[in-house]
C-alpha cells in the first residue's frame, strides 16, 4: 500500500517536498495551505494586471541541484524556442528571463550603488570630509576590531567600520527589525552577511573583467555582488504555480484555504493532523506516514495534542517575527533621475531607502523585474513600497486608503515621485514574513531536540525552521528531507546545516 506524506504549507519548501516525493518515491503527498494561492512569500499577486512580488525574489543559487530544478520547470527564454528557432507558442509564457541586477541605496536624496563602490562618483557624492571619516573608521575596524561581537551592530561595525555602517546600513536594518541593531543577535549577520565586505567588493570588481557573463551560478560570487539573475516572466509565483500543476498532474493533492489545527502523535511518530477548511468551517482528520511542516514553530508547538514539555512551549511561544506590508503604487512616472537612468527611467530592481525621516524601508520597481509584471509598462511605473511592522501595530492597522496616501506622501517627501502622478494603489499584508533572531531564539535548540524525537516529522523552510533562509535554501531543506527518507537516515542534521556552510553564504538583501 502506498504511503502518504502530509505537507503543511504550499510555499517553496512544501511544494519542493511534494514534487521530490512524486518524482523520486512512491509516497503520495497531500499539501495543505492556509492561503488562497500557492507560493507562500514567493507568490505573485495580480492587481488589475499589475503583478506584485512580495519579497523581490532573484532566482540565483550556488546549488546546481536547485538550478536544474528551476530550469526543468521554467527553462530560460533562450532555451525555450521551437524546432525552427522561433518561439514555441505552447510554452512562450512558461520561461525564465535573464535579468540584470541593479540596486541602489537612496541617501541624501541621491543614489549610491549597492553594494557600495568607492569610485569617483561615489566619493564626490559623499564629500571629502565624510569620505575621510569612512576611510579612517574602516581602517580602525580592520586594525582594532571588536573581539567576539555579541550583537548585530558590533558585527557590522567590524565589517564596514562605524561611520560606513551608520551612514548606509543602520537605518534600513533597524526599520526592518523594529529594534536597535545592538539588541539583535549577531547570528543574523553571521547567516546573512557571511563573506560580504569592502575588500570582497573591491576584489569582485577587479576579477569580474575576466569572468564569463553567462555563467548562471557565478561560483565564488557573494549574493550582493551578482550581476545577473533569472526571473520568471510573470513573477516568482509562476514557478510555484507550475510546480503545483505538475504535482496535481502526477497524483498529488493540494488543498488551499485549509488550516492545520492539530498534530496527533503516537509514541515517536506523528500519525495524523486535523485540518480546518477555512471556507466551509469543516474539520477533518488526515492520517499519514510522514509529516513535513513549514508552519511557524510557534504555531506548530501549540498544535501538538500530546504532552509538550513546558520548556519547549516557552521557547516556541517566545520566538519573534517581523511582519511587513507592501503598498503597491501605480504612477505616471518618477520624479527622481539617478545617474543610472536610461531613457529617463531608473533601472533598479529595488532601492534601499536610508532616509531616516520616512518609514519606508525598500522600494521595488516591478517594471525592472520584468516588463510583463506591469499592465502598461510603457506609460506607467508600478512600485512596491515595503514597510516593516508588527501585526496589530499602528502602521499595520491603518485602513488601506490611508496607507496608500501615506506611501505616496513619503515618496513625494523624499523627491522620488510627484503625488499628483499617483494613479491608484493597493495594500498587501504579510504575517510572520521574517523570523527574528531575538526573543527566545538562543534557545531554539530546545524545540529542535523535542521535534527530533519524532521519527517521521521534518521541519523545513523559513518559518518551519525559524531561519532567515532564501527560497533556494528552503528548497534544499525539503530536498534533503526526502533524501533522508529514501536513504533511511534517522537524523536531520544535514537539513539544519543548510545555509550554515560557506557554499550557501548570502547577504542581507536576499529574498
Amino acid at each position: 500500500m502506498a504511503k502518504t506524506a502530509l505537507i503543511i504549507g504550499a510555499g517553496p519548501a512544501g511544494l519542493t517536498a511534494a514534487y521530490e516525493l512524486l518524482h523520486r518515491t512512491d509516497v503520495r503527498p497531500v499539501v495543505f495551505e492556509v492561503d488562497a494561492q500557492v507560493g507562500g512569500i514567493s507568490k505573485t499577486v495580480n492587481y488589475k494586471g499589475n503583478r506584485m512580488d512580495l519579497g523581490g525574489h532573484r532566482f540565483f543559487t550556488k546549488s546546481e541541484r536547485v538550478l536544474s530544478w528551476w530550469l526543468n520547470l521554467l527553462p530560460l527564454e533562450r532555451q525555450a524556442a521551437g524546432e525552427d528557432g522561433g518561439p514555441d507558442p505552447d510554452h512562450a509564457d512558461l520561461v525564465m528571463m535573464l535579468r540584470k541586477r541593479v540596486s541602489n541605496i537612496y541617501y541624501l536624496r541621491t543614489f549610491f550603488e549597492y553594494p557600495l563602490t568607492l569610485n569617483v562618483r561615489t566619493l564626490r557624492k559623499l564629500g571629502l570630509a565624510r569620505t575621510l571619516r569612512i576611510g579612517f573608521s574602516y581602517l580602525w575596524a580592520l586594525l582594532c576590531p571588536i573581539r567576539d561581537p555579541q550583537n548585530l551592530e558590533q558585527l557590522m561595525i567590524n565589517r564596514f567600520g562605524r561611520v560606513l555602517y551608520e551612514t548606509f546600513f543602520k537605518s534600513y536594518t533597524e526599520k526592518l527589525w523594529g529594534m536597535p541593531a545592538r539588541e539583535m543577535s549577531a547570528d543574523w549577520g553571521v547567516q546573512r552577511l557571511k563573506d560580504i565586505s569592502i575588500s570582497k567588493a573591491v576584489a569582485h570588481y577587479v576579477t569580474k573583467l575576466f569572468r564569463k557573463t553567462d555563467d548562471l551560478r557565478q561560483d565564488g560570487v557573494s549574493t550582493s555582488l551578482i550581476e545577473q539573475f533569472m526571473y520568471p516572466k510573470y513573477g516568482p509565483g509562476q514557478m510555484w504555480e507550475q510546480a503545483a500543476r505538475d504535482i496535481e498532474a502526477k497524483g498529488g493533492q493540494i488543498h488551499l484555504r485549509h488550516r492545520v489545527s492539530a498534530l496527533h502523535t503516537d509514541g515517536r511518530r506523528v500519525v495524523g493532523i486535523t485540518v480546518v477548511d477555512e471556507q466551509t468551517g469543516e474539520t477533518r482528520r488526515w492520517d499519514g506516514d510522514y509529516v513535513f511542516s513549514t508552519m511557524p514553530i510557534k504555531d506548530l508547538a501549540a498544535a501538538f495534542d500530546g504532552p509538550v514539555p513546558d520548556e519547549v512551549r516557552r521557547v516556541a511561544g517566545g520566538l519573534q517575527y517581523r511582519d511587513f506590508m507592501i503598498v503597491g503604487l501605480l504612477v505616471k512616472g518618477l520624479k527622481v533621475k539617478p545617474d543610472a537612468a536610461e531613457g529617463g527611467r531608473i533601472r533598479d530592481n529595488w532601492i534601499y531607502v536610508q532616509e531616516t525621516e520616512v518609514k519606508i524601508g525598500r522600494l521595488q520597481v516591478y517594471n525592472n523585474w520584468s516588463p510583463h509584471m506591469v499592465a502598461d509598462p510603457e506609460n506607467t511605473v508600478w512600485l512596491g513600497l515595503e514597510y516593516y511592522c508588527a501585526e496589530g501595530d499602528e502602521l499595520w492597522s491603518k485602513p488601506d486608503d490611508d496607507l496608500i496616501a501615506f506611501g505616496a506622501e513619503e515618496l513625494a517627501r523624499i523627491d522620488i515621485i510627484d503625488q499628483t502622478d499617483v494613479l491608484e494603489g493597493t495594500v498587501l499584508r504579510v504575517k510572520k514574513g521574517y523570523p527574528a533572531y531575538s526573543g527566545t531564539y538562543y534557545d531554539i535548540h530546545v524545540v529542535r531536540e523535542f521535534v527530533e524525537g519524532f521519527d517521521n516529522l521534518f521541519l523545513i523552510g523559513r518559518n518551519g525552521m525559524h531561519r532567515y533562509n532564501n527560497q533556494d535554501h528552503s528548497m534544499l531543506t525539503a530536498m534533503m528531507a526526502v533524501d533522508n527518507i529514501i536513504n533511511g537516515v534517522t537524523t536531520n542534521d544535514n537539513i539544519w546545516e543548510v545555509n550554515m556552510e560557506q557554499e550557501y553564504h548570502e547577504d542581507g538583501a536576499g529574498d
